[in-house]
């Protein structure tokens, strides 16, 4: 998949600040206090709040600009600077107060220390720098509000109200325990303990969704998504069902910045025609090519492109539980995907097999293959079979491009596991009948289908292995 995010026109507005990092060694405990001792050997300063989100779309080749409000100082001069030399463009109000500036110290990448510097904002200021970009939204596709709770968006409501009048997109990062100022908004995104303290706490996925739909119901949003750290995401759309996207394992050395790369990379591939599902897609990764960086960092264009094309990269799955393959299997169809159930004792894979899963895979998104146990293969087939073992059968099938996951059944018919994990699809090759397939009762129960397909003239293990055994006899009768 080509990425290109650089069609629609983008504004970020938000609280700025300046971030900066004073790193070094760390050798020796102060005599003065029971605290490290750092000798500082590097200076560095980044775009921190709303400029980091437009640092982050431009890195993702987004047409954005940032409006903000920011002191006329030296950090303020910083600012402007480090987003020239970006080449984004920039809609400033100067107010009273100075720029906020956040210093961190550092030591062997572990933060020791963050100092803030920063005075309220003025609501008249607030106000006023309301007004003026009020009037220039309708120039966008897509405005993003990045809310640090400094005061930059007080007056936000006056500026989603404009947003809507516009029939411009809002997206919203969220901060604080009032909630009201974004309504009519198109998404918010708090995480799972800024939601919580706005909605309450939860047991379930189930009284999850029902106070997101509540939430989404008193604010008037089109959609509610809800990081959930470790946990993922979930968006949340007024009447249709939840989606829940896993999160990525990854190597954490910094979140700084984390949710500034999930609301980019969101709007830049909303506001560029993706669907939202993709675009949340899209920023997990993002998210975690940046949570493997120290400080406030970016995710460019050529690292999410590089990384989505190998988790593109097939990885078939062997299942250990068939309580862990239902749990894929609902997260699954949770996605709107349709899952594909087939089995067989795939003894020799050959060409045969290969074609019929293929087949078996494009009557739905995933595909699960269950694999006769070595004994019932025995029962079924002699006890010379099976020539390959269950656990390399299932390895085997595993790499194949058209299989998501494997597991295996003991059982005469897989009948029982059929019905545990309720397919949308149920396959199945040779002659038979639909009826007579097992496991057809529980899947046209949810409304699902049987599907019968044929097999490949030609491949079969049976004379495969009945073709070397004679090789091996005649090769026998030479020798003599």
């Amino acid at each position: 998949m080509k990425l290109d995010f650089s069609k629609a026109k983008i504004l970020v507005i938000g609280d700025v600040m300046l971030d900066q990092y004073w790193s070094g060694s760390t050798q020796r405990i102060s005599p003065e206090a029971p605290v490290p001792v750092v000798k500082v050997q590097d200076d560095e300063t980044r775009l921190g709040g709303a400029a980091n989100v437009a640092l982050n779309l431009k890195a993702l080749g987004a047409n954005v600009e940032l409006a903000a409000v920011i002191g006329d100082d030296e950090a303020g001069i910083l600012v402007k600077q480090l987003l020239d030399k970006q080449n984004i463009m920039t809609h400033f109000h100067f107010g009273e107060q100075p720029t906020i500036r956040k210093l961190r110290i550092l030591s062997r990448h572990q933060q020791l220390i963050r100092m803030d510097f920063e005075e309220p904002l003025l609501a008249k200021t607030a106000e006023s720098f309301a007004d003026n970009i009020s009037n220039i939204v309708k120039n966008f596709d897509l405005v993003l509000f990045s809310d640090y709770a400094k005061g930059s968006l007080t007056a936000i409501q006056k500026m989603i109200q404009a947003c809507n009048s516009a029939g411009v997109q809002s997206f919203i990062d969220p901060k604080g325990d009032c909630y009201q100022k974004y309504s009519g908004a198109t998404l918010i995104k708090p995480n799972q303990s800024e939601f919580c303290q706005i909605a309450g706490q939860f047991q379930d996925t189930a009284e999850l969704t029902t106070k997101a739909q509540e939430l989404i119901q008193s604010l008037q949003l089109k959609h509610l998504l809800v990081t959930r750290s470790e946990e993922g995401m979930a968006l949340f759309t007024p009447e249709q069902e939840p989606y829940f996207l896993a999160t990525q394992a990854q190597d954490v050395y910094d979140v700084t910045g984390a949710g500034d790369t999930v609301i980019a990379t969101i709007g830049a591939a909303y506001a560029n025609g993706y669907s939202l599902k993709d675009a949340l897609h899209f920023a997990n990764i993002a998210a975690g090519i940046v949570v493997a960086k120290v400080g406030t960092a970016t995710a460019s264009l050529a690292e999410l492109s590089d990384k989505l094309h190998l988790s593109q990269r097939h990885q078939g799955y062997v299942a250990p539980s068939k309580q862990e393959l239902k749990e894929l299997v609902q997260q699954a169809q949770q996605q709107g995907k349709k899952v594909v159930f087939t089995n067989g004792c795939f003894d020799i894979l050959h060409s045969g097999h290969v074609r019929y899963l293929d087949e078996a895979a494009k009557q739905g998104d995933k595909l699960i293959i269950a694999v006769n146990s070595d004994e019932s293969v025995q029962q079924l087939k002699g006890p010379t079979r099976p020539i390959v073992p269950l656990q390399s059968r299932m390895e085997l099938l595993a790499s194949l491009s058209c299989v998501d996951w494997v597991i295996p059944f003991s059982e005469e018919t897989p009948r029982d596991l059929i019905c545990y994990l309720e397919p949308n699809v149920l396959v199945k090759g040779g002659d038979y009948q639909p009826h007579e397939i097992a496991g057809c009762d529980c899947v046209w129960d949810k409304g699902g289908k049987v599907e019968i397909l044929s097999f490949w003239d030609g491949f079969s293990t049976t004379q495969i292995v009945e073709r070397i055994q004679t090789s091996i006899a005649e090769e026998q009768n030479d020798e003599n």
